[in-house]
């Protein structure tokens, strides 16, 4: 394993965290003695081939249903120096709620400090505001660090790149957590924020939400030759040292093995990267067109901002990914979600496209006359049934 000081925090940090949303028994909690024998069983065995093969970089949340206390039965066995835990607390505008579920937290794990804390889910304004204000739940983090019970304080987002970059340029938090990898990069600018800050940065979910890169259409395969999608977006992703960590939701203990073939190939990044990115780019110029490849998201309203809150700018992302590169199963799970995802995957679907005037909203897209039909076309292309966010199952 290979490890990257974590920003200001000064912790090596393993190049991949074994994320904790995916091995749990359930996304509710549920009395201990309900979790099955063989859950519980196969969590542990996870556990420890992470730490065998230097993952030891365990990463949690109280909105992760039953993943804490799981964790609790399996955690204090081991080391404790040797160990980087971190969990995740929503923030709440009622800081003495907050405080309630971080006391949970802290007694599901039954450890007697996290080494890292994030405010899950700085995605809008207002849970930037109920985050940072006086009375808020960052003073109630800061209540806990001066205890000794938390050591390192950040954050966790979806939200957009400029309520990220806010976020960091409070200066109050040591980390980030937030989403970029090769099909979505849009947030480098928070990243460089982050490193101006000095703070550690990970990445969420890169092959999931990066993806669903474990299950890959076959041309995406074949662009992505010699390497798997998988290796390809954690070289991708890992070849920018601004990065230090990806999250590997691992749901068993094999979860890890194609993850680890990327480790001998970070010093042959600058050789082997380049074709890979080079076959990406013309097969989304040659399946797009070349304008529209370079120049589709300029000017795009922002989904506050347009009729019907349909999310443009992620009903044409998903479209793209679709036609380059066969995406359709991820462009599909993810648009279907769109009016389901709360702050979390804002807007809405491009269904009721025929009931709304959008030309107003785009006079500063060069391709202003075409997106109202490309729209229409995508809702026939994705449209289903919705889709509930992992948690609201």
């Amino acid at each position: 394993m290979l490890y990257r000081r974590f920003g200001r925090t000064e912790l090596q940090m393993p190049v991949f965290s074994c994320g904790g949303m995916r091995y749990q028994y359930k996304w509710q909690d549920v009395p201990e003695e309900e979790i099955p024998r063989k859950n519980q069983e196969n969590l542990e065995a996870t556990i420890k081939k992470s730490l065998e093969i230097g993952i030891n970089h365990i990463e949690t949340a109280r909105g992760y249903g039953t993943s804490e206390i799981q964790l609790g039965k399996i955690l204090p066995k081991f080391n404790r120096d040797k160990l980087i835990v971190q969990t995740k607390v929503g923030p709440k505008a009622d800081a003495k709620e907050f405080e309630k579920t971080l006391e949970q937290s802290l007694k599901n794990l039954q450890l007697d400090y996290i080494d890292l804390l994030g405010i899950h889910g700085i995605n809008n304004a207002e849970t930037l505001k109920n985050t940072i204000r006086p009375g808020g739940c960052l003073d109630i983090v800061r209540k806990f660090q001066a205890q000794g019970k938390v050591k390192f304080i950040g954050f966790s987002t979806h939200g957009p790149t400029d309520i990220i970059v806010e976020a960091i340029n409070t200066n109050q938090f040591d980390y980030v957590n937030l989403h970029w990898y090769y099909i979505n990069q849009s947030n480098w600018a928070a990243i460089e924020a982050a490193t101006r800050h000095d703070m550690g940065v990970f990445i969420i979910s890169p092959s999931d939400k990066g993806g669903r890169l474990y299950d890959p259409p076959e041309k995406l395969v074949k662009l992505c030759s010699p390497l798997s999608p998988m290796v390809f977006n954690d070289l991708f992703c890992l070849s920018h040292p601004q990065v230090h960590t990806l999250s590997l939701g691992a749901s068993k203990p094999s979860d890890f093995d194609e993850h680890l073939k990327t480790i001998n190939l970070l010093d042959k990044a600058n050789k082997v990267l380049p074709p890979i990115l080079e076959k990406l780019e013309q097969e989304a110029i040659a399946t797009l067109g070349e304008d529209w490849a370079k120049t589709w998201h300029v000017g795009l309203p922002k989904q506050e901002e347009t009729p019907g809150n349909v999310n443009i700018p992620m009903v044409l992302w998903l479209r793209n990914l679709a036609v380059a590169y066969d995406m359709t199963e991820y462009a599909k799970m993810r648009y279907n979600l769109l009016g389901k995802g709360g702050h979390w995957f804002p807007g809405n679907k491009a269904d009721k496209i025929d009931q709304l005037d959008f030309k107003p909203f785009l006079q500063n897209s060069p391709h202003a006359d075409k997106i109202p039909q490309i729209l229409a076309q995508v809702d026939k292309m994705l449209g289903g049934e919705e889709v509930k966010r992992l948690s609201q199952s």
